[in-house]
């Protein structure tokens, strides 16, 4: 967004596990979101006023009334956050300054959403939780080809003509080697090995293991660079195997078997 949308006043918070949910610590955390230099200090207004001058002055600077606050690992927060939240949403909004919030997390986080809507909490809802995306992972090989053609595509630094596929296999690339030309190997040793472990549902790649396995085929490739040269299905078939998918599917489905217990 900052690239797209320069106008627009973006932060991240990360919500952290606290044994007690009090609000200096959840303002403060804000506070640190927004990069106020010495975010734990003073009475809780106090922050309240500063976290909303920080904001006031950063979309005086970028010449737009938006900001966009995404909440991570947001099924942390309990109700009384929630509320804090929407003071600070309430305040902005008098200032003419529309504060849209993506809440991401786990699953709780809908079952948080359920119950707010249970006990007629529309202010917090109506404010903060208006939509729901769920999230998923990789579903078909035309996933896996989207996903590999970022590599293939994206430059670091920008305005260079090194793409992640370049850096390591430049040689390769040279000679017309891409990435997404292999999507079908690795969704085929993803498949292959979900078949052959039994695992219940389709498959569903998640980043995690997609990325790692990626990763394995590329720094070895980096050994084996040269004109012609493409990573075999046997690579990618011990990448996808030293992944960590597995391990990652049968540790779900024994916490599953565990609740359901």
């Amino acid at each position: 967004m900052a690239q797209t949308q320069p106008r627009i006043t973006t932060y991240h918070a990360q919500a952290e596990h606290k044994p007690r949910h009090a609000e200096g610590p959840f303002l403060a955390n804000l506070l640190e979101a927004v990069g106020y230099p010495d975010p734990v200090s003073g009475s809780n207004p106090a922050k309240r006023m500063r976290l909303v001058n920080k904001i006031r002055e950063a979309c005086a600077r970028n010449g737009s009334g938006t900001v966009v606050l995404f909440c991570d690992e947001a099924q942390r927060f309990d109700e009384n956050e929630y509320e804090w939240l929407r003071d600070v949403h309430d305040h902005l909004d008098r200032l003419q300054i529309r504060l849209f919030t993506f809440l991401v997390g786990q699953q709780e986080l809908l079952a948080v959403k359920m119950a707010m809507q249970h006990a007629r909490k529309t202010q917090i809802v109506a404010r903060l939780m208006v939509e729901e995306l769920a999230f998923f992972g990789i579903r078909n090989v035309r996933d896996v080809a989207t996903c590999l053609d970022g590599y293939d595509q994206t430059r670091f630094p920008r305005a260079s003509d090194w793409s992640f596929t370049r850096f390591y296999v430049p040689k390769a690339v040279e000679e017309g080697y891409r990435l997404a030309h292999d999507a079908g190997l690795l969704w085929s040793a993803f498949e292959s090995l979900h078949h052959r472990h039994g695992l219940p549902g389709a498959l569903e790649i998640p980043m995690e293991s997609f990325t790692r396995a990626v990763e394995i085929v590329l720094k070895d490739s980096e050994l084996r660079d040269g004109a012609g040269y493409r990573p075999d299905a046997a690579l990618w078939d011990i990448a996808v195997r030293s992944c960590g998918y597995i391990q990652s599917r049968q540790a779900i489905s024994a916490e599953l078997m565990t609740s359901a217990a």
